[in-house]
């Protein structure tokens, strides 16, 4: 699931300049480092291919975890299991995953900020059970397509606790993203579907989540952030685990380290696929995770999308990618001008 992978960007672009973060929770290059712009704005020469291809690698990974999470939520594999369940099991071989490489790499680690790692982890654990939950109940499709919402909402939340300022081209994107929920929602009295509203609360928990995301932006290296994450969650969702676990069977123990496999190896394919080339050009291609997820529905579970599903994703795809292509012009924008001034003050200082 977010479905966390893109947010992770952040902090690499943050750890690649050497810049803190502000209020604003915006990242860029220094003034006058024309190494770094180009580093961060243009595509690595001879990398895209190998780019796209990590990508779409990563949008795979981020589907199998809800494929993997239906097929324990629905008793494909054996007595369903709770949603809180699968959850820990995300986290705890996630963490597993994560713990093994620190202790080959041995990284240096430095002080966490552990208030803002406990806010940011209880609201992605939360976002992920809620998504794990509406997949047992709707088609992967629709709860992937709802759960693309986390940056309307991470914008929306912004404008309050960062001091953000959102222009009406972005209001009017997240305006188009949210119609495309309600759609999917289908909120008639013969086709409504409650499950849906699990999907948009996992939105919405990933939004908030996205917050303390921009707050920790530069403060911490990446691997950092994601070992104390998965360790923290870990640790939460065993705590709510603990009421409702049930011994799984060795299908459902696979399917469970599936997850947490699958989710370590999508947030380390999203984090090389950016580094390879332009974000403004490859992170849309993540969007393919709807067409992953509505694959695997239908070769694994045989559920057929109707027009309806098609129609609010695409609307829910089309606000999402506007909104990140505005952001990626405008940070592009900043960086120019930032060069430029520092351009101009070189030339005043050497006169």
């Amino acid at each position: 699931m977010k479905y966390r992978t893109d947010q992770e960007t952040t902090q690499q672009v943050a750890q690649k300049t050497g810049q803190q973060t502000g209020q604003t929770g915006q990242t860029g290059p220094q003034p006058g480092d024309r190494a770094v712009q180009q580093a961060v704005h243009q595509p690595g020469h001879g990398d895209i291919p190998r780019a796209v291809v990590l990508m779409l690698l990563a949008s795979a990974c981020v589907a199998g975890t809800t494929l993997l999470a239906k097929a324990l939520g629905t008793g494909a594999l054996g007595p369903a299991l709770h949603p809180l369940q699968i959850s820990q099991g995300r986290f705890l071989f996630a963490f597993l995953t994560f713990g093994s490489a620190a202790l080959i790499l041995r990284p240096h680690l430095q002080k966490p900020a552990l208030a803002l790692h406990l806010s940011r982890s209880a609201a992605g654990w939360g976002g992920v059970s809620l998504m794990f939950a509406a997949a047992a109940f709707i088609p992967l499709a629709d709860a992937t397509a709802i759960s693309f919402l986390n940056p309307v909402f991470g914008m929306m939340l912004a404008v309050p606790f960062l001091g953000e300022r959102v222009g009406p081209l972005r209001w009017s994107a997240a305006g188009m993203a949210l119609l495309g929920a309600l759609i999917l929602l289908r909120p008639t009295p013969g086709s409504f579907q409650p499950a849906a509203l699990l999907a948009l609360g996992a939105a919405l928990l990933m939004g908030v989540e996205l917050i303390f995301i921009k707050k920790l932006s530069g403060r911490e290296a990446p691997f950092q952030i994601l070992l104390i994450n998965n360790a923290i969650g870990l640790g939460l969702a065993s705590a709510a685990a603990f009421f409702v676990w049930a011994a799984p069977n060795p299908a459902q123990w696979g399917a469970l380290m599936g997850i947490g496999g699958l989710m370590a190896a999508a947030q380390t394919c999203f984090i090389h696929a950016i580094r390879r080339a332009d974000a403004s050009f490859i992170s849309p291609l993540f969007y393919t995770t709807l067409v992953w997820a509505a694959l695997y529905d239908r070769v694994i579970f045989d559920t057929r999308l109707e027009l309806t599903s098609w129609l609010g994703a695409g609307i829910i795809l089309a606000g999402a990618a506007f909104m990140a292509w505005r952001e990626t012009r405008s940070k592009r924008r900043a960086g120019h001008q930032m060069d430029a001034t520092a351009t101009d003050t070189s030339t005043e200082t050497r006169r």
